[in-house]
C-alpha cells in the first residue's frame, strides 16, 4: 500500500559516532589502528595456515575462511568511516548505502553460519574422534562452505530488495556510522509492517537455527569434557574449543543486543555501541583469540616467520657473494 520505487533520494547522511569536531582526530586514529590490526592479523592467520601442511584440517580450513570474511567485513565498513572522518563529508549515495547494507548482512550471515559449522566440527572432533576424518571429509567441508555462502547471500538479498522499494521521509540523516538495516528502517515513511514478517522469519532462520546448532554442539562437548577423568585431559580438550567459545560469545552477544528487538524500541546509542564491537573490535580480536589460545597456530606462525627469515637471507647472501667477487 505505502510502498513505491524510490527515485527522489540521491544520498543519505551518515552522522557517525560523534558530532564533536575535537573528537574526530582521535576517532580517526583509533579506527585506523584497529583496521590495520584487523587486516594484518587475519592476513597472518591465512598465511600461517596456508604455509603449514600440519594445519591441513577441516578446522583450519574454516578458520581461514572466517579470517577472510572478517577482512572483507572490515573493508566494507571501516574505510568509508575513515574517509568520512578525514574529509568531514558524511554523504553516501542511495545505491552505495544499499550495497553496503547488502554486503554487511551477507558477510554477517556467512560468519554466523560458519561459526555454527565450526561448532559442529569441534563436536565431531571431541565427541567422535575416531570418525572425524570420515565425517569431516573435504567434500563435506566444501559442501558446508558452499551452502553457507548461498544461504547468506540469499537471505541478505531479500531485505535489501524490500528496502529499495521503501520511500523515505524528509530527513535522510542516519544516526549511525554505516548503513545498517534498523536505522534505515526507522527513516522509512512507507508502511513497514509488511517488512516485519520476512525480517522475523530471517532472524529465526539466520540467528536461531545456527545458534541452536552451536548450543547443541556445546552441550555434547561439555558432556564429553566432564567425562574425561584427568584434569590434564580436560584442559587439552577445552583448549581446542575455548577459542571458538570466546568468539561465539562476542559475536552472538552483540548481535542479540542490536537485532533481536522490535524496530520500534531500537536505541541508536545502544545499536551504535554494539555495532562498534562486532564490526570493528571483534574482527580485530579474532586473530589474537585464535592464535594466542592455540598452540598449533602459534607454532605455524613461528615457522612462517622463520621461513621468511630464511628466504630473505638466501636472497641476501648471493648479493654479498657477488659483491665480494
Amino acid at each position: 500500500m505505502g510502498m513505491k520505487n524510490q527515485t527522489s533520494i540521491s544520498d543519505f547522511l551518515l552522522l557517525g559516532i560523534s558530532p564533536h569536531p575535537d573528537q574526530q582526530p582521535p576517532l580517526f586514529w583509533i579506527f585506523l589502528a584497529m583496521y590495520l590490526i584487523t587486516v594484518l592479523g587475519n592476513l597472518l592467520i591465512m598465511l600461517g595456515i596456508g604455509s603449514d601442511q600440519h594445519l591441513n584440517t577441516p578446522m583450519y580450513f574454516f578458520l581461514t575462511k572466517i579470517s577472510f570474511i572478517e577482512t572483507c567485513f572490515s573493508c566494507t565498513i571501516v574505510p568509508k568511516v575513515l574517509v568520512n572522518i578525514q574529509t568531514q563529508h558524511h554523504n553516501i549515495s542511495y545505491t552505495g548505502c544499499l550495497v553496503q547494507m547488502y554486503f554487511f548482512m551477507a558477510l554477517t550471515l556467512l560468519d554466523d553460519f560458519l561459526l555454527a559449522v565450526m561448532a559442529y566440527d569441534r563436536y565431531v572432533a571431541i565427541c567422535h574422534p575416531l570418525h572425524y576424518t570420515m565425517i569431516m571429509c573435504p567434500q563435506r567441508c566444501l559442501l558446508l562452505l558452499t551452502t553457507s555462502w548461498l544461504c547468506a547471500h540469499l537471505l541478505a538479498f531479500s531485505p535489501t530488495l524490500l528496502m529499495s522499494q521503501f520511500s523515505f521521509c524528509a530527513s535522510h540523516s542516519i544516526p549511525h556510522f554505516f548503513c545498517d538495516l534498523l536505522p534505515l528502517l526507522k527513516l522509512a515513511c512507507s508502511d513497514t509492517h509488511i517488512f516485519q514478517v520476512p525480517m522475523l522469519t530471517e532472524a529465526i532462520l539466520s540467528g536461531m537455527i545456527p545458534l541452536t546448532c552451536v548450543l547443541v554442539s556445546y552441550a555434547h562437548i561439555i558432556h564429553t569434557i566432564l567425562r574425561v577423568p584427568s584434569p590434564g585431559g580436560k584442559h587439552k580438550v577445552f583448549s581446542t574449543w575455548g577459542a571458538h567459545l570466546t568468539v561465539v560469545t562476542l559475536f552472538y552477544g552483540t548481535l542479540f543486543l542490536v537485532y533481536f528487538q522490535a524496530s520500534s524500541s531500537y536505541s541508536a546509542d545502544t545499536g551504535m555501541a554494539a555495532s562498534v564491537v562486532y564490526t570493528v573490535v571483534t574482527p580485530m580480536l579474532n586473530p589474537f583469540i585464535y592464535s594466542l589460545r592455540n598452540r598449533d597456530m602459534k607454532e605455524a606462525l613461528c615457522r612462517f616467520f622463520d621461513w621468511g627469515k630464511i628466504l630473505l637471507s638466501q636472497r641476501a647472501f648471493p648479493r654479498l657473494e657477488t659483491q665480494a667477487r
